[in-house]
């Protein structure tokens, strides 16, 4: 796409509330530029987000300066510099407890592994340093001064939804690959369609997946699943999306040929996916693993019902595999394993299943609220007579709640006594330690007796004579 030159300035209303937008501190560090005598734009998501009216994180700034110019120009204001990426013309600048990312104005040269140029090279102008960037919505800058500059119908393509690449799709996405991942994540996040051009390129380029990064695969991927528009994305993608995850392709068209389920696996799970809090980032992850293992152990019976036996177990290995390839933190890894497996419990609310729940949780709090978000998302896609049971998963997630909060026993910790107690008692120091204090606490747990320290020493106390004198 050749670009047009001339800037297209937004009506005075938009670049109002635009300029409204400006925080405090990325204006200081535009000041700190121009009084040095040096050009300085806002550029990218911040731009973008803000035109849409969506919340902003980061703020970038393109410079005329050169990133030594940079930091002795921020320096001279009083601001500490970083030198993050200077390789690449980039310098970090500490404003009021903010960083904000200030690169030269460049263009890149030949990518040699579809991710790395052979060298970056300084523009002069602004319109330049845009016509590297990925995607026409995010090739636009603005100064709260001199307005907005969109060189290549950012603002057009954001009017009408569209994720279109900067000049030739195929070239864009040959560039960087993960590119291809980009704009499938901006399609799932704002709920835009790729132009006819670059859908055509992604499909084209998809296999250049493999040769991203798993962790920056797995960054992408996760701002994909935490779309708002996720469900319509994975369905209309999930041929690109294969290539990461190759299980996907199994799943598509797989129907479960039971009266519970009236979607096939891939859309089953895209639903999941889609009733899970977009802000419950972990339960989206664990959302997108939970069936991967029911193409594996599918089977029709003789009466032609569809059977998963043990697809928990089956997802777990593939959620490994995956964990291994986008490397993902052991922590998350351990955690996700533990949602997978366990997805499938179906309890009747009881303060019993509250404890078995936990347990199977390893009794981290904060995975109670989460399996809840996963077994509701669950059952909310399957057939519509089965949303009821959401019904008992809000109770049981409510008991959980009142346990805590009125510091009932979940767990050995949570008695009101501990082994100090038991040696107190008589108890010699070893393993029947830990013994007895699962006895106490199955005896807690079945309601045999009080979490309170004088019932619990008592019959501490007999199991004590019990085990001294068999």
């Amino acid at each position: 796409m050749e670009p047009n030159r001339t800037a297209i300035v937004m009506d005075a209303a938009s670049l109002h509330n635009l300029a409204d937008a400006v925080p405090a501190y990325a204006l200081k560090c535009i000041d700190a530029l121009e009084q040095a005598g040096h050009e300085a734009w806002l550029v990218g998501g911040f731009v973008r987000d803000s035109l849409l009216r969506r919340p902003v994180s980061d703020v970038d700034i393109a410079t005329s300066a050169s990133w030594q110019n940079t930091k002795a120009a921020c320096e001279a204001c009083g601001y500490a510099v970083h030198e993050t990426g200077t390789q690449h013309g980039t310098v970090s600048v500490i404003i009021d407890y903010h960083v904000i990312e200030v690169t030269t104005y460049r263009v890149d040269g030949s990518y040699y592994d579809h991710r790395h140029p052979h060298g970056v090279t300084r523009v002069e102008t602004i319109v330049e340093d845009l016509a590297r960037r990925d995607f026409t919505i995010n090739a636009l800058a603005f100064h709260p001064r001199r307005g907005l500059v969109d060189p290549f119908g950012g603002t057009h393509d954001l009017k009408n939804h569209i994720i279109r690449a900067v000049g030739d799709p195929l070239l864009r996405l040959t560039e960087d690959a993960l590119r291809i991942m980009r704009a499938l994540r901006f399609a799932s996040q704002l709920g835009f369609e790729l132009s006819p051009e670059t859908k055509t390129a992604v499909f084209e380029r998809k296999q250049d997946l493999d040769l991203v990064a798993g962790e920056r695969l797995s960054a992408e991927l996760q701002k994909f699943l935490c779309g708002s528009h996720v469900r319509e994305t994975l369905m209309a993608y999930s041929d690109v999306l294969a290539v990461i995850l190759p299980e996907l392709s199994e799943m598509k068209g797989l129907d479960q040929r039971t009266r519970y389920h009236c979607y096939d696996v891939l859309g089953h799970t895209a639903y999941v996916i889609e009733y899970v809090p977009q802000s419950d980032v972990l339960g989206r992850w664990a959302a997108l693993f939970h069936d991967m293992g029911k193409p594996e152990t599918f089977f029709v019976d003789e009466a032609g019902v569809g059977h998963m036996y043990g697809h928990e177990t089956a997802s777990v290995g593939h959620l490994s595999k995956a964990a291994y390839r986008l490397r993902f933190p052991a922590k998350m890894t351990h955690n996700l394993k533990l949602l997978v497996r366990h997805h499938d419990f179906r309890p009747t609310v009881s303060r019993k299943n509250v404890r078995k729940l936990y347990a199977m949780l390893e009794f981290k709090d904060e995975l109670f609220p989460i399996m809840c978000n996963l077994m509701r998302a669950d059952a909310l896609a399957h057939a519509p007579e089965y949303h009821a049971r959401t019904i008992s998963i809000d109770e049981l997630e409510a008991l959980f709640i009142h346990m805590k909060q009125t510091r009932e026993a979940l767990c050995v910790s949570d008695l009101a006594i501990d082994g100090n107690v038991l040696l107190e008692l008589g108890l010699t120091p070893g393993p029947l330690v830990g013994d007895i204090l699962e006895d106490l606490f199955m005896a807690v747990a079945e309601e045999k007796i009080a979490n309170e320290p004088h019932a619990l020493r008592s019959y501490a106390a007999l199991l004590i004579a019990s085990a001294n004198h068999p």
